[in-house]
């Protein structure tokens, strides 16, 4: 039995070479500037934790538990949100990166002014959102701007759950029965 050797002809080789650079420079299936941006939202996520349990602490400085209870449930839900955009990142063969975190307020004069200032910043997500679906979109990248319909109907659904807080704040003065009723009412909420 013979063997017999082969040998790569040098502009074959080159061609290999070649096709090896161009294939990974594609091999992410999202392009840097969308991973880039993917990984700014998932930092504005965990902002709004931060921002989150730290108004849950103000409602524990004034005694109102169930506001607390209610904010540190949104804070957890900021969490899994950002989770979901690290895991479309890596899911993609892009590279989640772990950003440095703004310290938020802590002091606020009334819970309404709370309340106000959660309602404000889901008003700011929300058009970080609405950015990064234009992005998708102006990228032609449709797994992304699939990805972000989720959010999308999620940041109607937190600015309404906010605004009916702070329009019932707004109602009963923020303070006396109608704030402990809301209160209470706040505490049923279900944490997991």
């Amino acid at each position: 039995m013979m063997h017999t050797s082969f040998s790569v002809h040098p502009f074959e080789e080159r061609l290999e070479e070649a096709f090896l650079r161009q294939t990974s420079d594609i091999s992410l299936m999202i392009s840097p500037l969308m991973v880039d941006e993917l990984n700014k939202q998932a930092n504005a996520e965990i902002y709004s934790s931060c921002l989150y349990l730290a108004i849950s602490d103000y409602f524990e400085s004034v005694n109102l538990k169930g506001f607390a209870k209610w904010m540190k449930a949104q804070a957890r839900e900021e969490l899994a949100h950002a989770d979901r955009f690290y895991e479309h990142i890596i899911d993609r063969m892009g590279r989640a990166k772990v950003l440095a975190v703004e310290q938020p307020p802590f002091e606020w004069s009334s819970p309404a002014d709370a309340i106000r200032a959660a309602f404000d910043h889901e008003v700011k997500v929300t058009g970080l959102i609405n950015g990064l679906v234009n992005l998708a979109l102006s990228e032609k990248d449709n797994t992304a701007f699939n990805f972000l319909q989720w959010f999308v109907a999620e940041q109607v659904e937190e600015e309404k759950q906010v605004d009916e807080i702070l329009q019932r704040l707004k109602i009963g003065g923020g303070q006396g029965a109608g704030l402990l009723l809301m209160d209470s009412e706040l505490a049923q909420r279900k944490v997991s």
